[in-house]
C-alpha cells in the first residue's frame, strides 16, 4: 500500500525546512524594517497574485511550475510550467508571454485514462494594469489582468485538445506596515472552451476569490498563508453550477539577489462539495493538493 503523507504534516515539513534554510538570518532581523527596500507585491502572496508590475524597462525571465496532485481515486500528478518572459514598458503597463510545458502522471483515476508523459502543451500571454497605485497617502493598489491561453493538451486528464482559456483577475494588496505586513485580495473569473478529438465542445469556467496574508521577516524573506474559495461551473456564463472547494496553505518569498528571487506555496483543499454527491470535498473539478514553485531573474 503506498505511504500517504497527511497534509496537515506537509505544512509542518515546509515551515520547518523554511526555518531551518534561514536560522543564520539574525543580522536581516535585527535590522529596521524602514530602511528596507521596497518589494515587489506580485510574487509574495503564493497562488494570490499581488498588484506590483515592477519598475519601467525592468525585464525578467520566469520558470512557473504549479504541481496538481490527489483526485478521488488512484494515482494523480500534474504539473503545467510556464517558460515566461516579462517586460514592463510604463509605469503602468506589463506585458508577459510564453510556452507551457505540461506532465501527466495517471494511474486508476475514475473517469481518466491512465497516462504518463511529458508535453509542450500550448502558450499564453498576459497583459496588466494598473488601475490604483500605491503612495504614501494610499495603502492600497489595484491591477486589472487578463490571460489568453491556448492549450494542446487538456491540463487535467493529458489528451490532445483544443483548449482556449481568458482569465480575468483583479490583484489588490495593502500595505498594513510599512516594508513589513502586506494583505493580498484576487476576484478571479476563468472561462475556457475545450475542443475534444472526439470533436465534441465543452464550455465551463472557474469563478472565485482568495485573502493572502504575508510578513517580511527579513529583508529578503516573506512568509505567510492564502486561503482560496472556487466555483465551477459548466458553462461560460456562470448558469452551471457543479461544485465548490477552499484551498489553503502556507507561502514563501525568497530574494536571493537584487535580481534573483523565488516563490512557493501549498495549498490544500480543506472543504468541498460536488453538486448531486454527497462525499466530501471536490475532487471531480478540483485537486486534493496542489504546489507552486517559481523561479525569476530580472534584467
Amino acid at each position: 500500500m503506498r505511504a500517504r503523507i497527511p497534509p496537515g504534516r506537509c505544512h509542518s515539513i515546509v515551515l520547518c525546512a523554511i526555518a531551518c534554510l534561514f536560522c543564520d538570518s539574525g543580522t536581516a532581523h535585527a535590522e529596521d524594517a524602514s530602511s528596507w527596500r521596497d518589494i515587489e507585491t506580485k510574487y509574495i502572496f503564493g497562488f494570490t497574485t499581488g498588484s506590483g508590475i515592477g519598475l519601467e524597462g525592468e525585464k525578467e525571465f520566469t520558470v512557473d511550475s504549479i504541481g496538481r496532485f490527489g483526485k478521488r481515486d488512484g494515482h494523480y500528478a500534474a504539473t503545467e510550467t510556464k517558460y515566461e518572459f516579462e517586460f514592463t514598458p510604463t509605469q503602468f503597463i506589463q506585458i508577459e508571454f510564453g510556452a507551457l510545458g505540461a506532465t501527466h502522471h495517471i494511474g486508476g483515476v475514475t473517469d481518466l485514462d491512465d497516462r504518463r508523459q511529458v508535453a509542450l502543451s500550448g502558450a499564453f500571454a498576459e497583459f496588466r494594469y494598473l488601475a490604483i497605485e500605491r503612495t504614501s497617502n494610499n495603502p492600497l493598489a489595484v491591477t486589472l489582468a487578463f490571460e489568453p491561453t491556448v492549450r494542446r493538451i487538456d491540463e487535467t486528464g493529458g489528451e490532445r485538445v483544443r483548449n482556449y482559456e481568458f482569465e480575468t483577475i483583479i490583484n489588490a494588496d495593502l500595505e498594513l506596515l510599512k516594508n513589513r505586513l502586506f494583505a493580498g485580495f484576487n476576484l478571479l473569473y476563468e472561462p475556457e472552451v475545450t475542443q475534444t478529438a472526439a470533436g465534441d465542445t465543452e464550455r465551463e469556467a472557474k469563478f472565485g476569490g482568495s485573502a493572502a496574508l504575508s510578513l517580511r521577516i527579513a529583508s529578503n524573506v516573506v512568509l505567510g498563508g492564502e486561503v482560496w474559495y472556487l466555483r465551477h461551473y459548466d458553462a461560460a456564463n456562470l448558469t452551471a453550477f457543479t461544485g465548490d472547494a477552499v484551498m489553503l496553505g502556507p507561502t514563501l518569498y525568497v530574494q536571493f539577489t537584487p535580481k534573483m528571487f523565488m516563490t512557493a506555496a501549498w495549498n490544500t483543499q480543506v472543504w468541498g462539495r460536488e453538486v448531486g454527491n454527497a462525499v466530501s470535498l471536490n475532487l471531480a473539478e478540483f485537486q486534493r493538493n496542489r504546489a507552486r514553485l517559481k523561479f525569476a531573474v530580472e534584467f
